[in-house]
């Protein structure tokens, strides 16, 4: 009887005419596919397609292909359902996963085009006129008074201006990745690179590590069901604090972090035990209607000197019921994680089969607050799977202030997508904690490609406002009427507020 009925995803194929018979293979791979002896040999069974190995190879001498095995076709039972059900069978467990929902479900931004001007309202030219990026977040005044400025000109008056704003230079946020779940040379990427853009890193649910707080100003600090890390030392450092609610790729459920993961730093840091499991709870245990969820936004006003308190929550179906209720309780932002959104961990079932696009999600939350006449009183994050300057760009335009991009940032710092991170094994040194693993990635090095990533986003996000005839990201802003639809049908078309091209 064979010991498992489950044959590998992937095989190793390596030309040993060309293999210089070095070993870097073996040293390079986390998943520890490669034993040595007197040439490298690779167990497919543990290979995740991360091409480290491939990467590094100095012979350029292997191959990582797809094993696909026949299998009697069945429309109904596909490979990967039979494959679960076996490895189920085997384990009696449930099946983890990471990164974002992989499920052939239609992305809404794939189907939505920006308008372009022409004559009568010609075009801007970013390359020669200026092409404003900079957005604030936070809440706004209902209304604002101007003075004369003494030349002839006006000027806000005193007092008159936007209190307790976050400046961005860009509308570009780095997701909340918690430390533990990523590695601190993952998190000094993104705080130093979030300095110089003038934009914001968040911290996730791990707490704040000393190495950070040279770039604290430039730092959300999130406060999860678990108040990991979280004292009055961390609220203060932060540029704003969020609370999370939800997350997208696994909503109504809490999070999990090994304790293989829990190392004397990352334990330091949470302020919880050396090795313990990290639990946070589904439910926050102070917060079961709207009033509670107010009283820890102003408790953390309080404790902050009235930093932005922002909400992160689960894009569901009742989201802009949720929504509104968040902002009637007194946030400054509501963060809206769609569910293709990345996670460090998450059943597979979950993560696959529950919440809305972010798409979706972020239409209907700007038009309620639009109708409820209460829109000026927070911005709205949109994240969960941006993965170009277009969506950037259409995610404004259906009615978010910002957008804040996860897996996008991984995959600049090296991540293929292997989908591994809950093992603790990356070779990529991204989501792990192990040292001879972490220390792959230089946060100098980290930081220029995130940079880069940014900044070319930046560049192409203004490119496409000059298409448009406008100067300003905030002219964007759910600006519907300059998106068009091609192949979604008349009812996601009246939910999103979008019409069909041609219209």
């Amino acid at each position: 009887m064979p010991q498992t009925l489950i044959q590998p995803e992937f095989k190793v194929d390596i030309d040993y005419d060309k293999c210089h018979k070095c070993g870097r293979c073996v040293q390079q791979c986390g998943w520890g596919v490669y034993a040595f002896n007197e040439r490298p040999l690779p167990d497919d069974a543990k290979c995740r397609a991360c091409h480290r190995c491939v990467t590094y190879c100095p012979a350029h001498c292997i191959t990582i292909k797809k094993n696909d095995l026949a299998m009697k076709t069945n429309d109904n039972w596909s490979d990967a359902a039979r494959k679960s059900i076996w490895k189920q069978a085997e384990t009696g467990g449930v099946l983890l996963t990471g990164m974002g929902n992989d499920k052939p479900y239609q992305s809404i931004f794939d189907h939505l085009v920006l308008d372009a001007c022409q004559v009568t309202n010609p075009s801007i030219d970013p390359l020669r006129e200026p092409m404003e990026l900079r957005t604030y977040l936070g809440r706004k005044p209902d209304s604002v008074s101007v003075e004369s400025d003494g030349d002839g000109g006006y000027r806000l008056a005193e007092g008159a201006g936007m209190t307790n704003n976050v400046e961005l230079a860009t509308p570009i946020i780095f997701s909340p990745m918690s430390y533990g779940s990523v590695s601190l040379n993952v998190h000094k990427s993104l705080a130093m690179a979030a300095t110089r853009l003038g934009t914001l890193m968040n911290t996730g649910e791990g707490g704040l590590h000393a190495d950070l707080y040279p770039y604290a100003g430039n730092v959300i600090v999130q406060v999860a069901s678990g108040r990991f890390g979280v004292d009055p030392e961390y609220l203060n450092r932060g540029a704003a604090i969020e609370i999370k609610v939800g997350q997208g790729a696994k909503p109504g459920i809490g999070g999990h972090l090994p304790g293989e993961k829990i190392d004397r730093q990352v334990s330091s840091t949470r302020m919880i035990p050396q090795g313990t499991d990290a639990i946070s709870p589904a439910p926050h245990h102070d917060i079961y209607s709207i009033e509670d969820l107010r009283q820890l936004i102003y408790s953390l006003k309080e404790a902050s000197g009235y930093k932005p308190v922002g909400v992160k929550i689960a894009a569901v179906h009742n989201v802009a019921a949720i929504a509104s209720g968040i902002v009637r309780a007194g946030a400054d932002y509501v963060y809206l994680d769609g569910f293709r959104g990345g996670t460090g961990a998450a059943p597979q079932v979950i993560r696959d089969n529950i919440g809305i696009p972010v798409e979706i999600a972020v239409a209907v939350v700007d038009q309620r607050l639009r109708d409820e006449g209460i829109r000026n009183q927070a911005s709205i994050i949109a994240a969960g799977s941006i993965r170009s300057s277009a969506d950037v760009a259409k995610a404004i335009a259906l009615g978010a202030d910002v957008v804040a991009i996860g897996s996008a940032t991984l995959m600049a710092l090296g991540c293929h997508m292997c989908q591994g991170c809950h093992t603790g094994c990356c070779s990529w040194g991204l989501t792990t904690q192990k040292p001879e693993l972490t220390r792959r990635v230089d946060p100098e090095w980290g930081a220029e490609r995130l940079v880069n990533l940014v900044s070319a986003w930046s560049h192409e996000v203004q490119e496409i406002l000059g298409a448009l005839g406008v100067n300003a990201v905030e002219s964007l802003r759910g600006s519907r009427e300059r998106l068009r639809a091609i192949g979604l049908d008349e009812q996601t078309c009246r939910i999103l507020g979008v019409k069909p091209a041609g219209m």
